[in-house]
């Protein structure tokens, strides 16, 4: 008779549970902190901290001794209320407005124009574009130099352009007409490689059997831009103004190097009259400085708030 040989079973706990299936993690859980600790440890020491520290520095009336001491007396809004009190508020808003929205616009176009431009793919298409890249590669100080050399009344490229087709000179760094005009050429020109390649790569992502069956129904060039390119292209076009938003408030390196906010304040931004409320006194006033600082800092707040909402209700619909 033929025995039928049984495998010995594993053995269970009270439960039923193996003893390897008890032993095992409940979740992975334990994993997920470890990924996120170093993370977290960033942004607490490099962001939250010093935003932070701002905070608590516009509450207070800081001293050059108080602030070595650290007994600086708690003064509520009172920097806030000296700041908007101050004639150099309603010029500074003003100028920070006109140059973040102007230079907004231009980066965008400019950059939209020379992305749907390499898109064609044509002969030498990517060494172009790579050109492109040089003024965004460039450090700062640079390219706000070249351009301060440039603009220059006397010795500068463009007035000799200028002078050589009959126009006359302009003073472009030195004159309260021109400055902010100045600053905002500059950083346009500095702004439009980063636009042109987050643009372009959104629109590798549009599908090119959508432009062949539009050319296929009659649709031109300008049709196919507006019914499809447009459109498809909006996620990509909400981060990048976003980000060259955020970007453009805080620009200082080019309007402190190109016109130090001058003359007359003609230039001056709230991320230059911060700086110079801060650091460009003997007397420096740090409250107020950190102030006009955490008012930039808020203003970004804000439109990230309305981006995230804008994305959620489309994600939604």
């Amino acid at each position: 008779m033929t025995q039928t040989t049984q495998m010995p079973r594993p053995r269970t706990d009270s439960e039923g549970a193996a003893p390897e299936a008890r032993r095992r993690p409940a979740s992975p859980q334990w994993a997920a902190w470890a990924f996120l600790a170093p993370v977290t440890l960033y942004l607490a020491l490099f962001y939250a901290y010093p935003l932070y520290r701002n905070i608590d520095l516009s509450l207070r009336h800081y001293t050059v001794r108080s602030f070595v001491r650290g007994d600086a007396p708690f003064t509520g809004l009172a920097n806030y209320r000296t700041v908007f009190d101050d004639p150099t508020f309603a010029p500074a808003l003003l100028h920070t407005v006109v140059f973040t929205g102007v230079c907004l616009v231009f980066q965008y176009a400019i950059g939209l124009a020379l992305a749907v431009f390499f898109h064609q793919n044509f002969r030498l298409s990517a060494t172009l574009r790579a050109l492109f890249l040089v003024p965004w590669l460039l450090p700062l100080i640079v390219s706000a130099s070249t351009w301060s050399w440039m603009l220059n009344s006397d010795s500068g490229i463009v007035n000799a352009v200028l002078h050589g087709v009959g126009v006359d000179p302009v003073n472009w760094l030195t004159s309260p007409s021109w400055s902010l005009t100045s600053v905002i050429i500059a950083n346009i020109w500095i702004g439009v490689p980063f636009n042109l390649v987050v643009l372009h790569s959104g629109l590798q992502s549009i599908p090119s059997s959508l432009y062949e069956a539009a050319a296929l129904d009659g649709a031109n060039a300008w049709q196919r831009f507006w019914r499809i390119t447009f459109p498809l292209l909006r996620p990509v076009s909400a981060i990048t103004l976003l980000l060259g938003l955020v970007y453009t408030l805080k620009v200082f390196d080019i309007i402190w190097i190109m016109t130090k906010g001058g003359p007359a304040d003609s230039s001056t931004t709230f991320a230059t009259w911060s700086y110079q409320l801060g650091f460009g006194n003997l007397l420096p006033a740090f409250g107020p400085g950190a102030a006009v600082g955490n008012l930039l800092v808020l203003a970004a707040l804000v439109f990230g708030l309305i981006y995230v909402r804008a994305q959620r209700k489309q994600a939604l619909s």
